[in-house]
């Protein structure tokens, strides 16, 4: 079925539960999608937050003396359009297809890179310029939703902890990537060569933009996203898991975007000791991400996202002690706890979707309703409650970076007062999750038509 089809049309009649079809070919056109569909993203991530990194090179020195506010303003505006752009892209993919959304997406990508590049050596230019650019790179936040709303049409509920883990965690990266190639220049040109960070991705986004365009697909699946959209909407569990992923990724790509100015401001690095820092919290909490689908897969998304949480609170204890003791070493642990756990979170919160979606579909067939049209209806609003949930989640990353905006504003000067909030909003997802997902029912197993084993494990 799948290979027979010329690679870039539209694949018809794409059903990854019917098992047979999955052996004789699907999961290698399922692959190469995800492959291709990962790269996409990684460049994607790594343009949004781009100016993470240049703003460690913003000083009096280079001509552009912004205080410290002005640059978590700055940091904060890509990470609010990102998110404020995921619907529209989620839905894009459902309009124009995967492959055709991803090759215009991606060259997208170059008009943010280019105004970084020129900009970033005008010493005296105004904060409003960098602020412009800085929403247009939010383009590179809304890929996200676009490839995971089109990634869940190719693969069966039962792989897509891991498969869904596998492309954020490979997009999330780009967090982590942008940190190292900051390094990098700074250690071979010095501080004066901003431009040289976001010049490096201007040929990779053609390279990748070129091989989306050859081996990618559209799969007509999809199509059927926006109406289910609206149903997601209406549903209390969309909003309840989009608290939850406000939490998880909010926290990681905040903290992503934050990370560097927070020990500027809270132990005077220099911006070579930050960056050597800050890349590896986004480098562990990218790689633990498709570990938390792993996880999540074989011991169910709720426990998983439930001891998360746990660990989180446990970690921001840690992170506000090592504060007020003044200590760097325990501090840059503890946040980078907090960067593999929000990732582990990230997988298992995503699995929680299709597992709850898969329950109610299992509650309408006992019913007496169709079971093909009552689980391909379950699929549909999985792809739209991820688009809807990846948007608010990602509004929690700007939240976080007004926090700190605001905690360092105070006249303390620290980012305690910020802490504080993210622990308490650590324990409502907590309590969230055992009031509202813990008391349900244990998992049972079932037969999807086709005869695949599903798990309908919350």
């Amino acid at each position: 079925m799948a290979e027979k089809t010329v690679k870039g049309t539209w694949l018809t009649g794409w059903d990854p539960e019917d098992e047979d079809a999955w052996h004789q070919g699907g999961h290698r056109v399922a692959r190469r999608n995800l492959i291709l569909s990962v790269l996409s993203e990684h460049i994607g991530f790594s343009v949004w937050t781009l100016w993470s990194v240049l703003v460690l090179f913003m000083s009096p020195e280079t001509g552009l003396a912004f205080t410290p506010g002005e640059k978590f303003l700055l940091v904060a505006t890509p990470t609010v359009v990102g998110a404020l752009l995921r619907l529209p892209y989620s839905y894009a993919v459902t309009r124009f297809g995967g492959r055709n959304w991803t090759v215009f997406a991606t060259l997208l990508l170059l008009v943010p890179t280019l105004l970084a590049v020129y900009f970033v050596r005008q010493p005296g230019t105004p904060l409003w310029v960098f602020l412009l650019i800085g929403a247009v790179g939010g383009v590179g936040g809304g890929n996200f939703a676009s490839s995971m709303t089109n990634i869940t049409a190719f693969f069966p509920q039962r792989h897509q902890g891991w498969a869904l883990g596998l492309n954020a965690g490979g997009g999330n990266l780009g967090v982590a990537a942008v940190q190292l190639i900051g390094l990098a220049v700074i250690s071979v040109a010095g501080r004066s060569h901003p431009e040289y960070v976001a010049a490096v991705y201007l040929p990779l986004i053609l390279i990748v933009a070129a091989l989306a365009a050859r081996q990618m697909d559209n799969v007509d699946a999809v199509r059927t996203a926006p109406g289910a959209q609206r149903e997601a909407v209406r549903d209390p569990d969309t909003w309840w898991i989009s608290l939850l992923y406000i939490g998880t990724f909010g926290s990681f790509i905040g903290f992503g975007f934050a990370f560097g100015l927070v020990l500027q401001n809270e132990f005077d690095a220099t911006p070579v000791q930050a960056v050597g820092y800050t890349f590896l919290g986004p480098l562990l909490g990218s790689f633990s991400r498709p570990l938390g689908g792993w996880l999540a897969d074989r011991l169910g998304g709720t426990q998983v996202t439930f001891w998360t949480f746990l660990g989180m609170g446990a970690g921001t204890v840690v992170l506000i002690a090592a504060s007020r003791v003044g200590s760097l070493g325990l501090f840059v642990a503890a946040f980078t706890a907090l960067f593999v756990l929000s990732g582990l979170g990230n997988g298992s919160t995503y699995k929680m979707i299709p597992a709850v979606f898969a329950r109610k579909a299992e509650s309408e067939v006992t019913s007496g309703r169709d079971a093909k049209r009552a689980f391909a209806r379950a699929r549909q609003r999985s792809g739209a409650v991820i688009a809807i949930a990846g948007a608010v989640g990602a509004l929690g990353g700007a939240a976080i970076n007004l926090a700190f905006l605001a905690s360092y504003s105070e006249a303390s000067g620290t980012g305690t007062p910020a802490f504080l909030a993210f622990l308490a909003y650590y324990v409502l997802c907590i309590t969230v999750i055992r009031v509202i997902y813990l008391h349900r029912r244990p998992a049972q197993t079932r037969t999807a038509p086709g005869g695949v084993q599903e798990s309908s494990r919350v």
